[in-house]
């Protein structure tokens, strides 16, 4: 039986500029996410996620508090982070507040759990870097028997062991949907097998054909467990007006501002247009006009074998118009065009 790709949204709550260039606060753009997010609804995306970040160009340091909100405006949509850092939270208030969330959005709550790619958290929180992979791993761990919604009698090293313990609100109709972000690591790809979740694959630079290898290494992990596979979804950036041309020249300040500020922190030379052009023409930048976008997303998830791609639609100080139209040409057009690319290959 054939799957049908689902297409959502991911944003990070980049804090943005209005007409002027002028950056606006936080609960503005806070605000301005939650209408994203109900468009999103309206138009029929399958899914919208909020990333967590404790950093001053970040507006969202709690998205289930903002995807509460967003429960409220919408119906269908799903609804989700992108991602939460399990490595500097605690797993039972984790739980707690993805069942909170179900409980609120009607059955619609999923939760991706990630190591993060910025270590504010660890500071602010109380956390060792330098236990980085440790932490993330018991924490997966605790997580992972939660899901099965039942007493927990659990012991790790981190923390003191739980005995026939109970985790409240129940989620209605169980288990809650856990996905595991994963931005490269094969020990990842086997880590979230073992667990039995679904593997979500950061594909934000290169050849998205790259992750052949980890697309791979699920199925033979899977194999050797004797188990049915879990689905693969993907995210990368992106975005959509009228026009390839158009597209770009919105798209490229932009993603410039947040690229090198980002880059900055960790040595990378600052951006330059040719390296974004290449990016956007075989890269994992889905910029462009509707029939683009759509083609490349196409050729992707039939490369990669993924039944569900999330589109980063938000970037550094890209406004919020232009990110209301974008999610409405993805909406109205991206959607249906790469479903009926996929469904026409799948016929011939």
């Amino acid at each position: 039986m054939t799957v049908q790709l689902e297409m959502g949204l991911h944003t990070f709550g980049d804090v943005t500029s209005d007409a002027n260039g002028v950056l606006l606060p936080h609960a503005v753009v806070i605000r301005n996410l939650i209408e994203q997010a109900a468009l999103a609804d309206d138009l029929g995306v399958d899914f919208i996620g909020i990333g967590e970040h404790h950093r001053a160009d970040f507006a969202v340091s709690a998205p289930e508090i903002v995807l509460a909100a967003i429960a409220s405006r919408t119906k269908r949509i799903r609804l989700g982070s992108a991602t939460t850092v399990l490595s500097s939270d605690d797993p039972i208030r984790v739980f707690e507040r993805f069942a909170t969330l179900d409980a609120a959005a009607n059955g619609r709550a999923e939760v991706i759990l990630g190591r993060g790619s910025f270590s504010e958290s660890f500071r602010l929180f109380g956390f060792p870097l330098d236990q980085y992979e440790e932490l993330f791993d018991e924490k997966l761990d605790l997580f992972a028997a939660l899901l099965k919604q039942q007493p927990v009698t659990w012991q790790g090293q981190m923390r003191p062991p739980l005995i026939d313990e109970r985790v409240f609100p129940p989620v209605e109709r169980g288990p809650l949907k856990t996905w595991v972000g994963v931005g490269g690591s094969a020990e990842s790809v086997v880590r979230a097998a073992r667990y039995d979740l679904p593997l979500m694959l950061a594909i934000i630079a290169g050849d998205p054909k790259r992750f052949l290898p980890y697309v791979d290494l699920h199925f033979r992990a899977y194999q050797k467990l004797e188990k049915p596979p879990q689905p693969i979804g993907m995210h990368s950036p992106g975005y959509v007006a009228a026009t390839d041309e158009q597209a770009r020249d919105e798209f490229w300040p932009a993603y410039k501002v947040m690229r090198d500020r980002v880059g900055k922190g960790r040595g990378w030379p600052p951006m330059q247009r040719a390296e974004f052009d290449r990016e956007t023409a075989d890269g994992s930048l889905y910029v462009g006009s509707p029939q683009t976008v759509a083609r490349r997303i196409a050729e992707t998830v039939k490369a990669l074998g993924v039944t569900r791609f999330d589109m980063k639609y938000s970037a550094g100080p890209l406004s919020h118009q232009n990110m209301m139209r974008c999610i409405e040409l993805y909406g109205t057009e991206v959607i249906p065009l790469v479903r009926q690319m996929i469904d026409h290959d799948g016929d011939a």
